[in-house]
């Protein structure tokens, strides 16, 4: 087994102490983790393509507050999950965290903010979301609220204690659903006034690689996680199931870009680069292993993030070419 107290890459209360102003928002702001906000915003962008490409217009206001909105209840959810992670012991007994990937953002076991700033913040947060979605609401009508009241659902419940879906086995299907169905078919509805089947097959994927970026996240955490009682996917299943759910979940998303080449509603070479990020997925999946690797696990994870970025960019380009 692999200790480590603390990283060096980690932050410290040290560098980020102090009650200026300047200094609260720089806390406020790495709190929410913004390295990793491009999960939520490159779905809202692959929505908002496709959206553009059925209805041959682009409503820029309408695009830049779904993009902020779904940020920030983003943003609450990397928080919330940082509180419900405290509570219920996990990130606090996280001796193989691959920081900063897994193990939360440690500012509250690095004592640069407490759980219950940190609660305070995710619910503001999550306030700001609502008041971009209602001005969202104003502008396209009531069913904008369907899909705002369904992603703050998953942000909260997803690290709520006592629900806590992050550890009953089905978080990893809620990130699937909150980080593609939702926020793809959400911004394609908002240009367009459409979700179709070409926009469900368009949605899958996106949500599919999200998710694999929480199940090889799962695999160094998973002593800690288990310990906690937070049963994900990986504590469940073993790292062997879980690479089988990865390499099948790769399957699953080349199987939807196909079936869009396929039946024309985007080029045939969106299919070919489905199938180099297929590729790089079976490779990835060689990290998720019984014995634990750092090395190799951290590059699985960081091949992970990149494919996810690479399919999303993809399935943009793909877009604005089927229009």
């Amino acid at each position: 087994m692999i200790k480590e107290a603390t990283s060096p890459l980690e932050p410290q209360f040290e560098d980020l102490a102090g009650d200026g102003a300047g200094r609260r928002a720089r806390r406020l702001f790495l709190a929410t983790r913004p390295k990793f906000l491009t999960a939520s915003v490159l779905p809202v962008l692959v929505g908002t393509a496709w959206g553009c490409a059925v209805s041959g217009r682009f409503d820029l206001v309408v695009a830049l507050l779904a993009v902020v909105a779904t940020a920030l209840v983003h943003a609450a959810s990397n928080v919330l999950n940082d509180v419900g992670d405290e509570v219920s012991g996990s990130d606090r007994v996280n001796l193989e965290r691959i920081y900063p990937y897994t193990g939360g953002s440690r500012f509250i076991q690095n004592r640069i903010m407490s759980v219950a700033e940190m609660n305070r913040w995710g619910l503001v947060l999550l306030a700001l979301a609502s008041v971009f979605g209602l001005w969202l609401t104003l502008l396209k009508g009531p069913p904008v609220l369907l899909f705002g009241l369904a992603g703050i659902a998953i942000a909260v419940l997803y690290s709520l204690p006592r629900v806590q879906l992050s550890g009953r086995g089905i978080g990893e299907f809620c990130i699937c659903i909150a980080f593609g169905l939702l926020p793809v078919c959400g911004a394609a509805w908002l240009q367009s006034s459409v979700i179709d089947w070409p926009s469900v097959l368009v949605a899958v994927p996106t949500g599919l690689w999200v998710m694999l970026i929480l199940l090889i996240n799962e695999v160094p955490d998973r002593k800690a996680d288990g310990a906690s009682g937070k049963r994900t996917l990986v504590v469940r299943l073993g790292t062997d199931g879980a690479r089988r759910i990865y390499q099948a979940s790769h399957v699953m998303a080349f199987a939807c870009l196909l079936a869009l080449s396929v039946t024309r509603a985007m080029p045939w070479w969106v299919a070919v680069g489905g199938a180099a990020v297929l590729v790089g997925g079976l490779r990835a999946s060689a990290g998720i292993g019984s014995e634990f690797s750092r090395p190799v696990l951290t590059r699985s994870i960081e091949m992970t993030l990149g494919l996810q970025a690479a399919g999303s960019v993809l399935l943009i380009v793909g877009s604005f070419f089927a229009a």
